[in-house]
């Protein structure tokens, strides 16, 4: 009954395709721009889901052809058959279940550059350090997709590393490959202070939100205060004769958010407000995820960032992300951006837990 329903969906969603294939081939179609992206877009969106599909009726076919040669009275011939039988069920069962991923729903989010956060936790020093290490790995990773990485806010700590770094990240589906990377990453190494190679554990959390748009989040202006001070840099000095440093308050949540990077007032307002609208996005996407699955997410623990998702243990050159229990033993690789098996083993892994 179940597999009867897909089927009958996805049905319907061929026909969809081939209207929109249909209107794409319309030379007046292409006179509207806006309508003609919007198609292709759809186009690309349904391609893989589509041929998979027809992947699968033309395999289904071949299994009923071969299950009517089971009656020819040729031994032979039924002997092949049964032995096509086998292997053609298995490819079956393999396009189903890529059927089964491909019509998850996306996330409406995906396509959004995005916000990153990542502040320094437990470890003082050492956590301010592996900040500044994060920030490498992900400037590295992001160079791979052509993506831009945008610094809005540092805070350095006293020997070269980071307390605390906003940046936004924009390009093509930034949040679809960086949103399962929301939590609290763990450091075990020996720190370079250390003269008796203890290791250590530090701890930093890592941020991801969506990058809002005004139209995603309505920001009544009455409800903001905003303050100007003199930006200053590390250790406290100032570096900047002018009040352009901004710290805007949105005073219903009680959110913060202060930028100084910019010499321009106006441009760090700006940032603040960038940074502002996302912390609010991803507070309206947690309020709305908690009304629709309190009871799933007692089962499987919330996911959200106060919860340990990784760690990177350097005496043994390993990462484990503790979500998926998985390993990998080329630390190295994977501090130079290299992260793109642990990003494909998550998708992979959240995709079956939302079947």
């Amino acid at each position: 009954m179940v597999m009867r329903n897909i089927f009958a969906k996805l049905d319907e969603i061929e026909k969809e395709f081939e209207d929109i294939e249909y209107q794409l081939s319309n030379p007046e179609t292409y006179q509207d721009q806006e309508k003609y992206g919007q198609l292709a877009k759809k186009h690309s969106d349904l391609f893989q889901l589509i041929q998979t599909y027809r992947q699968y009726k033309e395999v289904y076919q071949e299994l009923q052809d071969n299950k009517e040669l089971l009656s020819d009275p040729d031994t032979s011939i039924k002997d092949l058959a049964r032995s096509e039988i086998d292997q053609i069920q298995r490819h079956l069962h393999q396009l189903e279940n890529d059927l089964h991923y491909l019509m998850i729903p996306s996330d409406p989010m995906d396509e959004k550059s995005v916000i990153m956060e990542i502040r320094a936790g437990t470890g003082g020093e050492e956590a301010a350090l592996f900040v500044a290490d994060l920030l490498r790995m992900y400037t590295r990773f992001a160079e791979k997709y052509g993506w831009k990485v945008e610094l809005m806010s540092v805070h350095y700590s006293g020997s070269g590393g980071i307390k605390e770094v906003i940046c936004s990240v924009s390009g093509e589906k930034v949040y679809k490959k960086l949103k399962y990377e929301s939590g609290v990453h763990r450091v075990q190494r020996v720190p370079t202070t250390e003269s008796q190679g203890r290791i250590h554990t530090s701890a930093v959390t890592v941020a991801i939100l969506p990058e809002a748009e005004e139209v995603d989040v309505d920001i009544d202006p009455n409800e903001l205060r905003v303050d100007v001070f003199r930006s200053s840099g590390p250790g406290g000095q100032s570096v900047n004769t002018t009040d352009s440093a901004v710290r805007v308050t949105h005073i219903p949540t009680g959110i913060v958010v202060s930028c100084q990077d910019e010499k321009s007032q106006h441009k760090n307002r700006a940032k603040a407000m960038k940074v502002l609208r996302s912390r609010l996005l991803r507070l309206k996407q947690e309020q709305a995820k908690q009304e629709q699955d309190q009871n799933r997410r007692e089962q499987v623990g919330s996911g959200d960032r106060s919860e340990r998702i990784r760690t990177y243990n350097f005496p043994q050159s390993r990462m484990t992300d503790h979500r998926i229990n998985l390993n990998s033993y080329n630390l190295e690789s994977i501090m130079a951006g290299e992260i793109e098996e642990t990003i494909d083993a998550l998708d992979q892994h959240f995709k079956t837990e939302s079947l």
